[in-house]
This record gives C-alpha cells, sequence and structure tokens, in this order.
C-alpha cells in the first residue's frame, strides 16, 4: 500500500522521478521520431541540391573542356557547335536509355 506523502519522506522524489520517467517517456515516442525525419529531410534536400549543382558544373566542364580540344582542329565557331552537338547527343542517347528502362521493370 503506497505511504501517506505527510509521512513518507521520499514521496516528492519519487513523485518527481515518476513524473521524468513519464515525460520522458511520453518525449521518446514523439518528439525522437519526427526529429530524426526532419534531419532526414533537410539533409536529403541538402543532398539532391549539391548533386544538381555538381551535375551541372560537370556539364559545363564536360562542354568547355570538348570545345578547346575541337579547338586544336577547327575554327573556335564550328568547335562550339560541334562541343553542344556531342554533348547534347550523349545527354539524348543516356535519356533514351533511361527511357526504355523506365517500363522493362513493370513487365
Amino acid at each position: 500500500m503506497p505511504g501517506n506523502p505527510f509521512t513518507d519522506p521520499n514521496w516528492a522524489s519519487d513523485l518527481a522521478d515518476t513524473v521524468e520517467r513519464v515525460v520522458g517517456g511520453v518525449r521518446d515516442k514523439t518528439t525522437t521520431p519526427i526529429l530524426k525525419a526532419t534531419r532526414y529531410i533537410v539533409f536529403g534536400a541538402l543532398a539532391a541540391i549539391l548533386g544538381i549543382v555538381v551535375v551541372v558544373l560537370l556539364l559545363i566542364i564536360a562542354t568547355r573542356g570538348l570545345q578547346a580540344l575541337l579547338d586544336l582542329g577547327l575554327p573556335h565557331e564550328r568547335s562550339v557547335y560541334v562541343s553542344y552537338l556531342i554533348v547534347g547527343g550523349i545527354l539524348g542517347l543516356a535519356g533514351l536509355f533511361v527511357l526504355r528502362k523506365r517500363n522493362s521493370a513493370q513487365s
């Protein structure tokens, strides 16, 4: 039988421990999963943005490098158009490949 709070000298610390345990349990079941989900969303968005920036910069570097390479044998104006044609063709073929793979998993 629980003791009388007026005669039990430890009732205040026992009550504080119980309240702390209950509040900690509620926090672990509610706040912790929401905090983890928020971290995944923020870091995922950051990774996606950085990934897009890296892809764009790599495309720019590839185009400019190809232009510099083609400048050795072609006039500059023509090397620009040829480099755009080559990079666009590679990206077009990659798009066709991905488009073809889209329906193969649904068979």
